[in-house]
């Protein structure tokens, strides 16, 4: 079960050849967006949202667990980006010429760096699912409309309620297990937060209610019960929406008996498996 007093898990730190991992994997995510014009040399800016969720995929990828003070710099992963530019067989002759200078004077990846890319395309997206979840426990919510305490709590909560009413829909129930999972990334900006950490990895309907449930919950000062925008409703999605706002409104609670994140995923997991037999 869950428990807030849980003391919390040592995380180990960085050394430079993990940093260097780490940034390269980063760096790997974002190279489409940093370079969209290999003949461009100038690298497009990102924000830092961009550059902080590629970093937390990369730990995820590489099975690392480390302080986020510890995550190499900005800078550093706009610098393994230009190298795997450089480097890129279709670059051209030039390019290529660059690439073989960088590489005699940088130290070889052979040993250092596993074929990253075979490791993503075959990571398993719950362990991304997991690293979004685990600092939630961190983060405290404002008591006067969460008295629960933490958003971890409050996931897990929404979560087993999903389980209770739609036990077998396993887009609802990650819609319910991860709408707030971008809380400990961006509090200021949440559901944009949540959509671009959990890109690739959720469905477009767990996508879209995870984007809309804000428009159904009562906004702090605002209605409490308000009306939702016309073109929400005639989403075929709109009565899971509405569910869902149920659901998180109900999942507030103090005290309460939940499950852990493990125990969570497991049986998500389970749906999924029995959907592929």
């Amino acid at each position: 079960m869950h428990d807030k007093f849980k003391k919390r898990v040592r995380v180990g730190y960085a050394d430079d050849r993990l940093k260097r991992q780490i940034a390269t994997e980063a760096a790997r995510r974002l190279l489409p967006r940093l370079c969209p014009d290999p003949a461009n040399p100038r690298l497009v800016d990102l924000s830092t949202l961009e550059y902080e969720t590629a970093k937390r995929q990369a730990v995820a990828v590489l099975g690392q667990r480390i302080r986020p003070g510890d995550l190499p710099t900005d800078a550093e992963v706009r610098f393994e980006a230009l190298r795997l530019r450089d480097t890129q067989p279709s670059s051209g002759a030039e390019s290529t010429e660059a690439g073989s200078e960088t590489d005699s004077e940088a130290p070889s990846d052979d040993e250092d760096q596993p074929n990253l890319r075979r490791i993503a395309e075959h990571l398993d997206r719950f362990a991304i699912f997991k690293i979004r979840l685990e600092p939630l426990h961190e983060v405290k919510l404002d008591p006067r409309w969460h008295p629960e305490g933490d958003a971890l709590f409050h996931e897990l909560q929404v979560f087993e309620r999903a389980r209770e009413v739609r036990p077998y829909d396993e887009e609802f129930l990650l819609a319910a297990l991860l709408h707030e999972v971008g809380r400990a990334i961006d509090p200021n900006d949440r559901v944009n937060a949540t959509l671009l950490t959990l890109e690739g990895t959720v469905s477009e309907r767990t996508r879209w209610l995870i984007e809309n449930l804000p428009e159904l919950l009562p906004k702090v000062g605002g209605p409490s019960n308000p009306r939702p925008a016309y073109e929400l409703r005639q989403s075929p999605w709109f009565d899971d929406l509405d569910l869902l706002a149920e659901l998180d409104l109900a999942g507030r609670e103090r005290g309460v008996q939940v499950g852990t994140i493990d125990d969570a995923l497991t049986y998500i997991q389970s749906l999924e498996s029995e959907g592929e037999g």
